[in-house]
């Protein structure tokens, strides 16, 4: 078992330059890897949950007003460019996505570890400081997983994978308030803020076991040559022009800044929006409500994956980017039941949004891919400008009209979908993958094809020798 090739194969360390099986990977080959780093998704939505619940419980406990407690999404959020850019595409580059979901789950342990004495000194400070680490560690696994899930697999498929990987981040969006509602609110300060430390405490425990999984399993690695023979078979994108060049990818990466500032900063303050727009809400009763609408959020995820089998990644992209800024607008001037039910069915068509940028955005970037990848992560840190500017209108007036900042952002994150879906441009490098047929028969049936075809030009050959040779 623990033989040199054995050790060999768990090298953090991969050649970029070279093409591998995992270019063709087929649907049977992909599912226990995609199996294990969907396992991550759920970590990083159970993350966010709790960070939304975090946000009120510490505008109670430590007395804080709205706009310092966007400081938890300031933290958190802003620390992904750091990472998407900075060292963990660095280790992606030059190392592996190995490497790298390990380095994730290290730094994510260690930011839960150390908020621990942050917790037991009542320091908001420290346990942002403690918040923006785990960022960090969140921020390389996106960094690796997103595109690991893009591109594990047959090509056409990869908007349905990423969305239903991304359908267990938003159960994990789910249990985290839950588990808050009867968790943290509801006891003294003191024992609350306990509370909260053996929940992290856990945290720390669960996602170290996690890396060493990551260490011993096979888990196939996807270099760049992969990814430029994948562009090459499709005839799509403009992955032989340098990077700068690749514009499609920085309007993509400006939408997910939009995009993902907006949806945080509902998700941030829909709590407070309950609790004041709707009589007798306290704020367990809050965060219950917050899990449901997290539940329409998980719920919309799969749906919008089974969608994507019969229409059109882009064409679903647009109709649920549309509806987004269709029912939050509403829930700025509504009250009560009715604008907590245009934050629900906003959260619905929020599900796919995040994703299907991510996947329409890595399309036909070859070479590119695993740097163009982090600048799509990077748009994240939308999550760390929105929520403050949302928590000052929130100050100035209320939460209900503060949802006008939201709607703005929606609103430019919107020129992306348009443009995937009626500029030929870029249209056309999205339905390229769309209709490849990479992977989705097993590289034996392709070999099998592929040798009949050589035997019937082989036959044809011979027979036009022989007919020449009578002539």
């Amino acid at each position: 078992m623990f033989s040199r090739e054995w050790w060999k194969r768990r090298s953090l360390r991969v050649r970029d330059d070279k093409v591998t099986k995992a270019a063709e990977l087929s649907l049977r080959e992909s599912l226990l890897p995609l199996c294990l780093v969907t396992i991550l998704f759920f970590l990083w939505g159970f993350s966010y949950g709790l960070l939304d619940t975090l946000n009120k419980h510490f505008q109670e406990t430590l007395h804080i007003t709205k706009a310092r407690s966007a400081g938890l999404q300031a933290a958190y959020f802003g620390a992904y460019p750091l990472a998407s850019l900075g060292h963990a595409s660095y280790i992606l580059r030059r190392y592996s996505y190995r490497a790298v979901f390990i380095w994730g789950l290290f730094l994510y342990g260690l930011g839960a570890l150390l908020a621990i004495p942050c917790i037991k000194a009542k320091s908001f400070a420290g346990f942002c400081v403690c918040i923006f680490i785990i960022g960090n560690g969140l921020g390389s696994l996106e960094t690796a997983a997103n595109p690991y899930i893009t591109v594990c697999g047959p090509p056409k498929y990869s908007e349905i994978r990423i969305n239903f990987a991304q359908a267990f981040n938003g159960i994990g969006t789910v249990v985290a308030p839950v588990l808050g509602s009867y968790v943290f609110f509801g006891f003294d300060d003191n024992l609350a803020l306990q509370n909260v430390q053996w929940v992290y405490t856990a945290i720390a425990v669960f996602v170290y076991i996690l890396a060493v999984v990551f260490y011993l399993i096979d888990l196939p690695e996807i270099t760049d040559a992969d990814m430029q023979h994948q562009a090459a078979e499709t005839h799509a994108g403009d992955a032989d022009q340098p990077f700068r060049k690749q514009y499609r990818l920085f309007h993509a990466s400006f939408s997910q800044f939009c995009y993902t500032g907006a949806q945080i900063a509902i998700a941030g303050y829909f709590i407070n929006y309950v609790t004041e727009t709707r009589k007798d809400t306290d704020s367990a009763l809050g965060a219950q409500f917050l899990a449901g609408a997290q539940g329409t959020f998980a719920i919309g995820r799969f749906a919008g994956a089974a969608i994507m089998h019969f229409i059109r990644p882009r064409k679903v992209f647009l109709l649920f980017l549309t509806a987004c800024i269709i029912f939050v607008a509403p829930a700025i001037t509504q009250r009560g039941n009715t604008g907590m039910s245009m934050l629900y069915v906003t959260l619905f068509f929020e599900s796919i949004c995040f994703p299907t940028i991510m996947a329409l955005g890595m399309r036909g970037l070859g070479r590119h891919t695993k740097r163009g990848s982090g600048f799509l992560v990077a748009g994240v840190f939308g999550g760390a400008v929105v929520p403050p500017l949302m928590g000052a209108v929130a100050d100035m007036h209320d939460t209900a009209m503060s949802m006008v900042v939201p709607l703005a952002f929606f609103a430019v994150a919107w020129t992306y979908a348009l443009a995937v879906n009626f500029w030929p441009w870029y249209r056309d490098t999205c339905d390229a993958f769309t209709t490849a047929e990479i992977g989705v028969r097993d590289r034996e049936d392709a070999v099998v094809s592929k040798t009949m075809v050589d035997e019937e030009e082989a036959v044809g050959m011979e027979g036009q020798a022989v007919g020449e040779k009578g002539q």
